[in-house]
């Protein structure tokens, strides 16, 4: 759990605005109408950016749905570790599954029109943005076969918080009891997986 400057906040400030104005008019446009029928054209007339500048940053709208769920649910891990970010692995790890819970239960609770289609989409991006997030401590901790244990960390974290955001209000369990339930099981693998 590297203490890194995050990829998001290395990004030149302008390309970062524009990326903020296309999130904003395409996160408009899901309100008023079905994904399936906002185009490319929709997306730059309303952010008034040109398609020259769309396709700059984005090869289509589903690549710019993937980059825009993935920095939402990479600022809810910052929210939830703090300034500064905690050094002990266990409180890290903590902190990676409580966003991950924080962020799937207001997927859940937003549009339900589109939810069973991005469903897949914000699952996969989760599972990849808490691998990326594990990488750097397990191979800093020495962890065999680093790749493989962070896709199974991942899992287990992203699987167990979509089952809980799942879960009709009010949950049997607040997202700080799933926590403290999933961590054993997550901090064995640093642990006890050595190198």
């Amino acid at each position: 759990m590297s203490t890194d400057i995050p990829a998001a906040q290395r990004i030149d400030p302008r390309i970062r605005r524009t990326r903020q104005m296309l999130f904003q008019s395409f996160h408009a446009l899901l309100g008023e109408k079905a994904f399936d029928l906002i185009t490319v054209q929709d997306i730059t007339e309303h952010s008034t950016l040109n398609r020259a500048t769309f396709y700059d940053h984005f090869t289509d709208k589903y690549a710019l749905l993937e980059a825009m769920i993935a920095e939402r649910f990479r600022n809810y891990i910052a929210t939830r570790l703090g300034d500064p970010p905690p050094v002990a692995c266990d409180k890290r790890l903590r902190a990676l599954i409580l966003a991950a819970c924080d962020f799937l239960s207001e997927i859940a609770a937003g549009c339900k029109r589109n939810q069973r289609q991005f469903e897949p989409i914000v699952e996969s991006q989760v599972k990849a943005i808490i691998r990326e997030f594990l990488m750097p401590a397990l191979l800093r901790h020495g962890v065999a076969q680093p790749d493989l244990q962070a896709t199974m960390m991942s899992w287990a974290i992203a699987g167990a918080a979509l089952e809980w955001s799942k879960t009709p209000e009010p949950r049997p369990v607040t997202p700080e009891v799933l926590a403290e339930s999933i961590l054993p099981a997550v901090c064995h693998v640093i642990t006890a997986v050595k190198a």
